[in-house]
């Protein structure tokens, strides 16, 4: 595994870590916590490989997964670098509520994610979506204050927007920008990564994988469960499936040149994009953990790089990234 400094934390990180949203929640019931035992083998198994950073957020599974990453670290505390989220907020039942950025809520967050995750400090503490009824600067200055108490080392942001990023960072320095970043959403290009890496921040790309689809796995859309949230995703509807298919299908005769597979030629894109891309990918399985972290084993050369880029100009993918209501969220 190789590991990088993480921003300007003086903390090294895996260059891969592994995000364990889809452990409890929104890719289908064989992923709704069915069964804790595998996903904490896969855990388990990333930190034996040198997989030191893990990502869970208070929203997945409302609550769940912070439960289920807390007991599967119990006793190798000392080798994980833990990330989490608070803002999105959901009722018991899970129903979405609204973005909360007030200090109080950022207070009461953070208390609730250290129980559930039955830990004393959170590594990596991100606002998961900004909170347009609350000024950037009180919601960072809560999160500043935890820092200062303890209970959190350094602080992140997601889908926060360039303007927003500088005066978050302006408060309290800003660790780490979490977006969503792969070969069909390259949207960060455009601004967002030239201001990280002006202001030293560490880009953390989710859905590196686009949801999955750019393993190619899915062929039609009954592939999916059909509790999957992603049938609900524009990107994997109607004809925008079968226009986003034949990327899949060019990605994959790109990694069988390479000796690859489609999955670790998409990370290991990712992974050529700079030493500050951490990208996230997430499963319950092991034998698709091993996969993702072979993606370290895949060079690029210029020219592969070339023709990566030929064949997946930023606007490559048909359809949105999220829902309406989803894309209202974005870049706050």
């Amino acid at each position: 595994m190789e590991h990088r400094l993480f921003a300007q934390t003086g903390t090294s990180v895996s260059r891969i870590g592994l995000g364990c949203m889809g452990m409890s929640e929104f890719y289908g019931s064989g992923h709704a916590d069915s069964d804790q035992s595998e996903s904490i083998a896969t855990i388990h198994r990333a930190l034996d490989l040198g997989v030191n950073f893990l990502d869970t957020a208070d929203v997945y599974g409302v609550g769940r997964n912070e439960e289920l990453v807390g007991k599967a670290i119990a006793g190798r505390r000392g080798e994980v670098f833990l990330a989490t989220k608070f803002g999105n907020v959901r009722s018991a039942e899970g129903q979405f509520l609204g973005i909360n950025g007030k200090p109080d809520y950022v207070r009461q967050a953070c208390e609730a994610s250290l129980k559930r995750l039955n830990v004393e400090v959170i590594d990596l503490y991100y606002q998961h979506r900004v909170d347009p009824a609350t000024p950037i600067e009180e919601t960072v200055g809560a999160m500043a204050d935890l820092v200062k108490n303890g209970k959190v080392r350094f602080l992140g942001l997601s889908e926060a927007g360039p303007q927003t990023i500088r005066r978050a960072h302006a408060v309290h320095p800003i660790a780490a920008l979490q977006t969503e970043y792969s070969l069909w959403s390259r949207d960060p290009e455009a601004e967002i990564l030239s201001v990280t890496r002006e202001l030293g921040i560490a880009f953390v790309p989710y859905s590196p994988l686009g949801r999955g689809f750019l393993t190619g796995r899915f062929r039609t859309i009954d592939d999916l469960d059909p509790a999957d949230w992603r049938r609900n995703n524009p990107r994997f509807q109607g004809e925008n499936f079968q226009r986003n298919l034949e990327l899949v299908k060019l990605i994959e005769s790109l990694a069988a040149a390479k000796g690859c597979t489609a999955s670790q030629l998409a990370l290991a894109w990712l992974l050529a994009q700079g030493g500050d891309v951490f990208p996230i990918p997430g499963t319950t399985k092991v034998h698709r953990l091993e996969e993702n972290i072979g993606a370290l084993n895949v060079k690029l050369t210029p020219e592969d790089l070339a023709e990566i880029d030929r064949c997946f100009p930023p606007d490559a993918a048909t359809g949105t990234r999220y829902p309406e209501a989803g894309m209202r969220v974005l870049n706050g």
